[in-house]
């Protein structure tokens, strides 16, 4: 059976254990409870996870949404020089810890900006837009498969947000959760069991995170 590791910000909460069960019998998904934050956070985490975890055959990925943030003097979290020179050394550790693994990367996604408060933390698209370009330009360099779910979200309806950052909804969980699916399936040539997201919401399931 082949075996998937799941790494992200809050973003990835909300579709990871969705995920893990369209491919329940077919492929092991794992991830961790923790929350992947920047990337420098998730360069120093990955000799954690591979202890915890061990290699795997598939690792879908995401860093970049916290980096991007406007933190309370204007300035984002991560200089976007800092964000490129971590995205670099994950994706070097990436392939040492996980030697025959395919990887996948994930961009940020599209926010509402007008929900944040203009003088508090708040994130813009255009910011996000110039940190997924560079995160995509090192990832694909390393051969790395991109998931551009920041083109899906920035069609998806308002209403498909749960909060401006977000898509905990059931609409918006289905379209992002779905993408992840098919592209590990792409990648690793299995089927996924078709979710049934009105089952999954019928009760609902708060996710939380910056």
């Amino acid at each position: 059976m082949k075996k998937i590791l799941l790494i992200g910000d809050s973003i990835c909460a909300g579709y990871n254990k969705y995920t893990k069960a369209a491919f329940d019998g077919i492929a092991e998904v794992i991830y961790s409870n923790d929350n992947g934050r920047f990337a420098s956070y998730v360069f120093r985490w990955l000799p954690d996870l591979h202890r915890k975890f061990g290699s795997v055959d598939l690792v879908h990925w995401n860093a970049g949404l916290w980096d991007s943030l406007i933190m309370h003097d204007g300035m984002n979290f991560s200089d976007i020089e800092v964000y490129k020179s971590y995205m670099e050394r994950i994706c070097v550790s990436m392939k040492r810890f996980h030697p025959n693994a395919k990887f996948i990367f994930a961009t940020s996604t599209y926010v509402i900006e007008k929900g944040y408060n203009p003088k508090g933390l708040r994130r813009k698209n255009a910011d996000i837009e110039a940190y997924n370009a560079a995160a995509v330009e090192i990832v694909s360099r390393h051969g790395m498969e991109i998931n551009d779910l920041y083109a899906l979200t920035s069609t998806l309806p308002e209403a498909y947000h749960s909060d401006m950052t977000h898509y905990y909804t059931k609409d918006g969980t289905r379209e992002i959760t779905n993408q992840v699916i098919a592209h590990i399936e792409h990648a690793l040539d299995i089927k996924a069991t078709p979710l049934d997201y009105d089952a999954l919401f019928a009760e609902k399931t708060d996710v939380h995170g910056i």
